[in-house]
């Protein structure tokens, strides 16, 4: 029985056996993969070189361009005051504001006027002088003169035996004292010109008195020099002041000033494209500010915008913060105010400042995000990873600008690889900025 089972399973297995023979025999060839690897997909941008402006960003206070500060120059009571002379009034210049008592200075004038007049009747006077004694030295030489000859003629008498001694002795006293006369006249016109010198400083001192006493006597009125807003005032009437007092504050309305601390960096780049010589101390120094335009904005109103104008930069770093000192200027601050939509610049207003520097053409500018460290990833022509290290000039509002290190026409790698080997097959897509 067990032989017969045996060969009744014969069949259906040689059947299944016939049936994997027919389906291996007829089966479809294989079918031939490509062994060549696909890499990751990368975005790529291919750079091109563009123009850039370099920016700075800073942050500073409003200050007065000009600021005036009235200090007594002469002591007396203040006697008036404009009415308008408070803190916070608007003063338009040359309008006087104050005034201190001119009695003193009045009368310093009078006595000093009278001085004058008194040494111009004395340097009269001693002209006069001079004349007369010319006068008489004139007289007094005729007769010395006359009584020198009649000496000479009585000596010879004398001598004849005609007229006594004695006579001759008369005739040489006669000359003797017209001499001494014809000397003493001679010495007091020597002596006028230091006598005239002497009248003539007196003449100039009392001048210069007078000068002195007009000078005092003109500051005791007080004019505003220009256009102001007036901060402070120290004197009120009937009060007395000192020489030196500070009686009046005002800052003046048609510019106002920011100083903006730029870091070194940031201050490099704003020159970059000047190509200055020496270095960035000496930047600061003689550097074309002109050459950086600027504008700036209250902190607390974005919106409005003033326009600026680089006046200059202060001669050395801020001690603390290490940065640059840029002062910029504003025209005409009050201009177009129409508060509370637009408030004038007036000083302690907290300012953001933004610093253009001259353009810079065809640079290689990449994102930010496509630098690793101090390298850049290219793709090659045959779609290879290529790690290459560039030189950063400086960043800017997330673009980096290189020195060196990438040229026109090569694409680089905008995502962030990991891992990133060298020669690694990858699949670019181009991503348009």
């Amino acid at each position: 029985m067990s032989r017969l089972s045996a060969l009744w399973a014969l069949p259906p297995i040689a059947l299944g056996v016939a049936t994997a023979i027919w389906f291996v025999s007829n089966a479809p060839e294989p079918a031939q993969l490509d062994t060549e690897t696909q890499g990751p997909a990368v975005r790529v941008r291919t750079i091109t070189p563009t123009e850039i402006r370099p920016v700075a960003h800073g942050w500073g206070s409003v200050r007065p361009a000009t600021r005036w500060t009235a200090i007594a120059e002469v002591r007396g009571q203040i006697v008036w005051r404009h009415p308008d002379l408070e803190a916070g009034r608007l003063i338009r210049a040359g309008t006087e504001v104050m005034r201190i008592d001119p009695s003193d200075y009045e009368l310093a004038i009078a006595q000093a006027r009278a001085d004058a007049q008194a040494l111009a009747a004395e340097a009269a006077q001693l002209a006069a002088e001079q004349a007369n004694t010319e006068r008489v030295l004139a007289l007094e030489t005729e007769r010395l003169r006359l009584a020198e000859a009649d000496q000479t003629r009585i000596d010879g008498l004398v001598a004849q035996g005609v007229n006594p001694q004695t006579r001759a002795d008369e005739a040489e006293r006669a000359v003797l004292a017209a001499r001494r006369t014809v000397t003493e006249l001679t010495n007091s016109l020597a002596l006028m010109p230091a006598r005239r010198a002497r009248i003539e400083a007196q003449q100039a001192r009392t001048e210069a008195a007078l000068a002195r006493a007009e000078r005092d006597l003109s500051h005791t009125r007080l004019s505003a020099p220009f256009d102001m807003r007036v901060t402070r005032v120290n004197a009120e009437r009937f009060q007395p002041v000192s020489v030196g007092q500070v009686l009046i504050e005002g800052d003046a309305l048609d510019q106002v000033e920011v100083v903006v601390q730029v870091p070194v960096p940031a201050f490099q780049r704003l020159l970059a494209p000047l190509h200055l010589p020496g270095d960035t101390l000496s930047a600061m120094r003689t550097g074309p500010a002109e050459l950086i335009a600027a504008e700036l904005h209250p902190i607390d109103n974005p919106g409005q915008v003033w326009a600026a104008t680089v006046t200059r930069v202060e001669g050395m770093l801020d001690p603390k913060a290490r940065t640059v000192p840029v002062v910029v200027t504003v025209e005409a601050p009050y201009d177009g105010a129409a508060p509370p939509l637009r408030l004038p610049l007036v000083p302690n207003m907290q300012v953001e400042v933004t610093l253009r520097g001259a353009p810079l053409a065809d640079v290689i500018t990449v994102p930010e995000a496509a630098l690793h460290g101090d390298e850049i990833y290219l793709v090659t022509e045959e779609n290879r990873l290529q790690r290459r290290l560039v030189s950063v000039a400086f960043r800017q509002d997330g673009q980096v600008t290189l020195r060196e290190g990438l040229a026109a026409g090569e694409r680089i790698v905008l995502d962030d690889l990991a891992p990133a080997f060298e020669g690694m097959a990858l699949t670019p897509i181009e991503d348009t900025p």
